[in-house]
């Protein structure tokens, strides 16, 4: 039996090593020592259990010879990595004992830490949630990012207007991130392809003329929960071949000798630069190469290093193509099988399609990504050559299939004719890969039936749904202590690694002392998120109020618009009819628009300036109150989700894939209001028809609709609508600019591509409902519980097993499909604790 970990003489040995670094490391005096400075003394202190940790790992695994998941993303939304870090080692506790003895709060200490802002939005959480899943699973996996040093941008609203600002979180150190020079590699770019032939006379293509970016890892260390595997985050800078050209330099020309040390050094400097201008289209190209070829780079040299073939590729690796950005893959394996290991064609796309898989994530034809043949040629002339010989003969094939059926050949063609020829990088990852799957089942159903049905006529067995999951350690364990402890006492610490045991919480759903117990948790959460209001935009909320929350990524199709135009009508409804709503209502709004999406930032405006309106009307007292928090981010909306009553997923139906803040909400108790789209059909399964609000058009109904629909003659028939509308246009809420949202309604009533006036009235029904039934307390609990218990489906742990069985073809690793208990957790903090001990040797003592 584990012995019981020592928490004060582990605490003594953290709170040694956390002196260590604050006097030597980082040459501060505890003293005067800030929060910040114990921040990064701390992470410095535990990277001793978390790199011992991970060598144990990587040994084990190449003991065991365990295939490898390599995950390929350009976002990896991690949020703050303290708190999870230590909760996963099982130090936590031991950690804060520590701190104290500095005289500093801990929340100070993990408030000091900043996002590590590698992301967007859910492409980029979930990324995250699948590496805390197989970390915790025990399965051997390599997530390959980019060391972004500007994230994604800091939003800031003035004027009711968002503004973006550099996010530098990685300011060219992080004590979570480990460089690694030695494992640096070369990347070629450019160059002209010269046309000769081999020995035997056959064409051997050279690419020539190129320049060198050299990518320099940084490893991120991935804990699983209870310690025991520790995985990696490789995250790659971009670095010029050489630091500047001495020979200009000594000419005196020093811009010009530095010039393409800070053009190579570019290529991972902010995510998603701008792609509106052609040399911010040509750097997002170079980014997307450059992971690419980093990843594939470096796998193949571990595998070389082990002495395994290029032949034995697809049963020592399994890739995950996460979304398109990653689509050069298959051109740069191919290039690396055909040109550098010397093996023929049909060999080499074999391996290449048996290595990789792709993860679709949308269903907007504009949001799949599309290169310019001239842009390709001119970056990745080699490349281009592949991609062309890859269509050729898959050309070939669908001709043999379909005889004289142009059409098609056009449809599924990966060159895209016109007036610029283009890749289709989508149709490149269909044709080099083994497996293609959507994110939730309406969306995979789609995904064959409307986005590349042809591909699914041809290959109906690549195309299978992997719907999205979340890890439950960040969104419930961490984000909601409160709540996670009150479940343990419950049932027990297992439901932490089997989600499926909150089922268990179904039977309390009756018992009012349970349901009292919840809604304190659910207040304590509320009122917590009241402070936070107050403190970042100065509006006083009541946490007695029906806290209904929108957060996400700011989108049309999303619907932020037709939330708003429903707070709209709520105003009207109190100040021009007198109507009293039947209990006060906190809007909560929170999210970013791309810089370049005009109307994504029209909706912030009007978002905020109706807030401002609401707000300042004493006709409204304290009946509604609208709020936009700036700057929505993973430590943001780990405030905000624990505390919402009502979650927000309206979505046009047939436009989200998946959506995960449906299962973040859901799981800490939110009632979702949604269409049936992406996850939510899903989530209305699992949690049962009378614990959700639906609303509005089906898919096929929208589909339907869409050719005969009329946005003004809906307006015109809805005396409410009409009213919300005009409201928007006159400058009721912008009355020194009346026409400042003219184009918001000038798309309302023209096209309504996400048809919001369609859905308008079914909206307003549907929050009706919501406002009457939180008034019954003891029902709207036992929904909220329901909510929390049947959310076991949506852990990242369950989706990332059917990805190993299904997709990747692992055998189950040893434990992975048992609880975690409370001895492992004994024994994760025995073994940080024993890590600590084993460099015992400096004893330093606070005062």
């Amino acid at each position: 039996m584990t012995n019981k970990p020592d928490l004060a003489r582990t605490s003594d040995l953290l709170s040694d090593d956390l002196m260590y670094h604050l006097l030597y490391t980082l040459g501060r005096d505890p003293d005067s020592a800030t929060p910040s400075d114990v921040l990064e003394a701390l992470a410095l202190a535990l990277r001793r259990p978390m790199v011992d940790a991970m060598r144990q790992t990587e040994a084990r695994q190449r003991t065991e010879r365990s295939k490898r998941i390599a995950y390929l993303s350009m976002e990896f939304l991690m949020g703050r990595a303290l708190e999870n870090n230590l909760l996963n080692l099982g130090l936590l506790a031991a950690a804060q004992k520590a701190v104290a003895r500095f005289g500093i709060e801990f929340s100070s200490v993990a408030a000091a830490e900043r996002d590590a802002a590698l992301g967007n939005g859910g492409l980029g959480r979930l990324a995250a949630c699948f590496l805390d899943s197989l970390a915790t699973l025990d399965y051997s996996a390599v997530g390959y990012g980019i060391n972004y040093e500007f994230g994604l941008f800091r939003q800031e609203i003035a004027n009711g207007e968002q503004r973006e600002h550099p996010d530098q979180w990685f300011n060219g150190r992080s004590p979570w991130v480990i460089e690694r020079a030695d494992r640096a590699v070369m990347v070629p770019v450019y160059g002209h392809i010269e046309h000769s032939s081999d020995k035997r006379g056959g064409y051997n293509p050279m690419w020539l003329g190129w320049r060198l970016i050299v990518g320099v890892p940084h490893d991120f260390p991935i804990v699983g929960h209870g310690g025991r595997t520790v995985n990696v985050l490789r995250l790659y800078s971009a670095r010029a071949s050489d630091d500047f050209d001495m020979r200009i330099f000594n000419t005196g020309d020093y811009f010009a000798a530095v010039e393409e040390k800070m053009r190579a050094e570019t290529v991972s400097k902010v995510l998603y630069p701008s792609d509106e201008v052609p040399s911010g289209r040509e750097l997002r190209l170079l980014q997307e190469y450059f992971l690419v070829a980093c990843a594939i780079r470096d796998l193949r040299r571990n595998l070389k290093a082990e002495g395994i073939p290029a032949t034995e590729l697809p049963s020592r690796v399994a890739i995950q193509l996460n979304d398109t950005h990653p689509s050069l893959t298959v051109a740069e394996l191919m290039r690396v099988l055909v040109d550098e290991d010397d093996l023929g064609w049909d060999e080499s796309f074999e391996i290449t399609k048996q290595t990789l898989a792709y993860t679709n994530h949308t269903l907007l034809s504009e949001a799949l990504e599309k290169w310019p043949v001239a842009l390709l040629e001119r970056v990745l002339p080699r490349h281009l050559q592949i991609i062309f010989e890859i269509n050729r003969r898959f050309l070939e094939d669908v001709a043999r299939r379909w005889p004289g059926d142009t059409a098609r050949l056009a449809r599924m063609s990966l060159i895209g004719e016109g007036d610029e020829k283009q890749v289709r990088m989508a149709h490149l990852s269909i044709v080099g890969s083994h497996s293609v799957n959507g994110v939730a089942k309406l969306h995979s159903d789609l995904v064959k039936t409307q986005l590349v049905p042809d591909f699914h006529d041809m290959w109906p067995e690549r195309f299978n749904n992997k719907t999205n999951g979340v890890t439950q350690r960040r969104w419930l364990l961490h984000a909601n202590p409160e709540l996670a402890r009150l479940i343990s006492r419950e049932l027990g610490s297992e439901w932490i690694v089997d989600l499926e045991r909150l089922r268990g919480l179904e039977s309390r759903a009756t018992d009012l002392s349970f349901c009292e117990e919840f809604e304190q948790v659910k207040r304590a959460n509320k009122t917590r998120l009241a402070a936070r209001i107050q403190e970042l935009v100065g509006v006083r909320v009541d946490p007695n109020s029906l806290f209904d929350v929108q957060v996400k990524r700011i989108h049309e199709y999303k619907r932020q618009l037709l939330n708003i135009m429903h707070v709209i009508h709520l105003y009207l409804s109190i100040v021009d009819d007198q109507a009293t709503l039947p209990g006060p209502r906190t809007c909560v709004f929170s999210g970013k628009a791309a810089p370049g999406y005009f109307m994504a930032k029209k909706i912030i405006h009007l978002i905020n300036v109706v807030a401002n309106t609401v707000n300042d009307d004493p006709r409204v007292r304290e009946q509604l109150k609208v709020v936009f928090l700036p700057d929505f981010r993973v430590s943001l909306a780990e405030c905000i989700i624990p505390a919402a009553d009502l979650s927000e997923q309206i979505s046009t139906a047939g436009t989200e894939a998946s959506g995960t803040g449906n299962m973040k909400l859901s799981l800490n108790g939110a009632l979702t209001l949604g269409t049936l789209d992406g996850a939510n059909i899903e989530i209305r399964d699992e949690v049962g028809a009378d614990n959700i609000f639906i609303f509005g058009l089906t898919e096929p109904e929208a589909v339907a609709l869409r050719p005969h629909y009329e946005p003004r003659a809906v307006c015109r028939a809805d005396a409410d609508l009409s009213r919300v509308v005009q409201a928007i246009g006159d400058g009721r809420f912008c009355p020194e600019s009346p026409s400042t949202f003219e184009c918001i309604v000038h798309q309302l009533l023209g096209e309504d591509r996400y048809l919001h006036l369609a859905d308008f009235r079914s909206y307003v029904a549907a929050q009706t409902r919501v406002a009457e039934q939180y008034l019954d307390r003891q029902a709207w609990l036992r929904k909220s519980i329901l909510n929390t218990a049947r959310m076991g489906k949506f852990s990242s742990d369950r989706t990332i097993r059917e990805y190993a069985d299904e997709i990747w073809s692992l055998e189950p690793r040893s434990g992975s499909r048992q609880a975690v208990t409370s001895s492992d957790l004994d024994s994760a903090a025995a073994a940080a604790r024993s890590s600590f001990a084993a460099n015992d040797a400096v004893s330093i003592r606070v005062g």
